[in-house]
């Protein structure tokens, strides 16, 4: 980097903290800058990628690392995000309406949230902010019941403990999807234009606490009939999140015993001191769940992710603890809905296992496959049940149109007592469902790197020389990116066969490169053979897709 190219940056910089309300991001910038000037390379390097860009705000709404600089996580982007969701909504005609905003217990989320609600009030709406870290799925619901225009959650989920985010809903309950995405991000631009400095803000929010959360906690609990069966030994992991003390209160409301709670894991921590990565479907994320349990005798073992909005399961299969795919639960709960009477469409994600529509033609009840993401699933008319292989599940979504870990936790926990009141496991569930329709067997290949450019060089690569067999079947393939008729348009690739599936898309929210892989085998009698093809078959595909992505 040349003299002048350090002095260009270095007055993009000042003009950064001039506005930048928060002396940590200040000085952290000022001091990499005199670092580069004095010829670190490192230092260079990193300003440069701070500096040299911006988060691009999409149907995700932003998530990054934190840090200074407008490509980082901060209170100037975040400020700038709040100021343009405030002038999208006012040329929506939402003036005057109610916003709602929540956090979780993230570095940075709590001012965060306090910027924004400091912005939206200041532009004229009843603002209301949750009154502590608070689990996605509660501010969600609180949109249709406390009557808002939109909300903002200041969360990345189950993200490393150096990102954080901030999630954009509009008044249906669902997450944004375009074109409202590119719209507020133009008025985004339109603010970053300016001085930060300049926007007005206001204290005149309202505090919101017990009253939501009570209110969620009793919608929760009415998902489980009075008379269903509750005997249960299980044991439970927030992972550092969010959801621990609600969780404990929906539980006890809808009558379950209380659960044996991972205490390393209990309490909202943001630097996540137990596992690398907070998100239950990481390798080790549940180990000390699943020890608690091995040592409890318990039955199941539910984990959430740090903000709730996921739910995951682990049962005894085949004499040992193993967690559950996101496809096998998705299963579960969609099957049981379906045994329940719950009528309307069932949903989940192109990337997602084929099984659900299978369960929802046998029920004679509609079934819809989306794009990727609750945005899409929430959305989808009459919806009964939705789901994506993420973990993430719809079960209420007259209440709740995105995914809910603890609605799910629920449901999950009720599924398991009913089955356990006759002798049955969820594990013996899952064999029902295979014998009658099927094994559905999934998996994913997932490539992280650090160039991003990788991730578009290997989706050129497959488009330009796809297979046309996958473990010696015949496969057609379908590029995604135009859209159709069922589908808007997206960046992904469909491999179908008779009985294989495979989706390769880029990850929406991690430097990564994802391929969703089905194979599947025939009703039958003897699983255990039937399993053994599929895992076969499954190996297969994988090798054949990673050789054709060049990863």
């Amino acid at each position: 980097m040349s003299d002048s190219a350090i002095d260009d940056l270095a007055r993009t910089v000042a003009a950064w903290t001039a506005q930048d309300p928060d002396p940590a991001t200040r000085a952290e910038a000022e001091e990499r800058l005199d670092r580069a000037r004095s010829g670190d390379a490192d230092a260079r390097a990193a300003l440069a990628d701070a500096f040299g860009s911006r988060l691009a705000f999409g149907t995700a709404g932003l998530r990054g690392a934190l840090g200074a600089g407008p490509n980082r996580m901060n209170r100037v982007v975040v400020g700038q995000a709040a100021a343009g969701l405030a002038g999208y909504l006012l040329a929506h005609d939402a003036g005057g309406q109610r916003v709602l905003v929540g956090y979780d217990a993230r570095h940075g989320s709590a001012v965060f949230a306090r910027d924004t609600a400091e912005i939206l009030a200041a532009a004229g709406f009843e603002t209301l902010l949750t009154a502590a870290p608070t689990p996605t799925p509660v501010v969600a619901f609180g949109i249709r019941h406390l009557g808002c225009a939109a909300a903002v959650v200041v969360t990345a989920s189950h993200n490393p403990p150096q990102d954080n985010g901030y999630k954009v809903y509009l008044g249906d309950g669902s997450q944004i999807v375009p074109p409202a995405d590119a719209e507020i991000a133009a008025e985004i631009a339109r603010v970053a234009a300016g001085d930060l400095a300049d926007v007005p803000r206001s204290p005149a929010y309202r505090v919101v606490g017990d009253e939501l959360l009570d209110a969620y906690r009793d919608r929760v609990a009415s998902l489980v009939h009075a008379d269903a069966p509750r005997d249960l030994r299980w044991v439970y992991t927030p992972m550092h999140g969010v959801g621990g003390a609600l969780v404990e209160q929906v539980v006890a409301a809808a009558g379950f015993p209380a659960a044996r709670v991972v205490a390393a894991q209990a309490e909202p921590d943001p630097d996540f001191p137990t596992v690398p990565f907070p998100n239950p479907e990481e390798p080790g994320a549940i180990d000390l769940a699943l020890a608690e349990a091995e040592a409890a005798g318990a039955d199941l073992v539910v984990a959430n992710d740090p903000d709730a909005d996921r739910c995951a399961a682990a049962v005894v299969v085949d004499g040992g603890w193993r967690m559950l795919s996101g496809d096998e639960l998705g299963a579960l709960l969609g099957d049981d809905a379906l045994r329940r009477g719950v009528r309307g469409t069932y949903a989940c994600s192109v990337v997602s296992s084929t099984l659900l529509s299978r369960l929802a033609a046998a029920s004679a009840q509609p079934f819809v496959a989306t794009l990727t993401g609750f945005k899409w699933i929430g959305r989808v008319p009459g919806l009964a049940f939705g789901y994506e292989e993420a973990i993430g599940y719809c079960v209420d979504p007259q209440a709740v149109p995105d995914k809910d870990g603890i609605s799910a936790l629920v449901r999950v926990l009720a599924l398991a007592a009913e089955l356990r009141a006759h002798g049955r496991t969820l594990a013996d569930r899952l064999d029902e469902i295979a014998r009658v329709h099927g094994v559905h067997h999934t998996s994913q290949l997932s490539v992280r790197v650090a160039d991003l450019a990788l991730i578009g060089e290997a989706m050129a690569r497959l488009r330009a020389a796809p297979p046309s067999t996958l473990a010696g079947e015949p496969v057609v393939v379908e590029d995604l990116a135009p859209g159709s008729a069922a589908l808007p348009p997206t960046d992904a690739v469909l491999l179908r066969g008779a009985s294989t599936q495979v989706v390769v898309r880029p990850s929406g929210t991690e430097p990564k490169l994802k391929c969703y892989l089905e194979v599947r085998e025939d009703p039958t009698a003897d699983l255990v053979a039937a399993r053994a093809r599929a895992r076969d078959r499954m190996a297969q595909v994988r090798t054949e897709m990673s050789t054709a992505l060049g990863l």
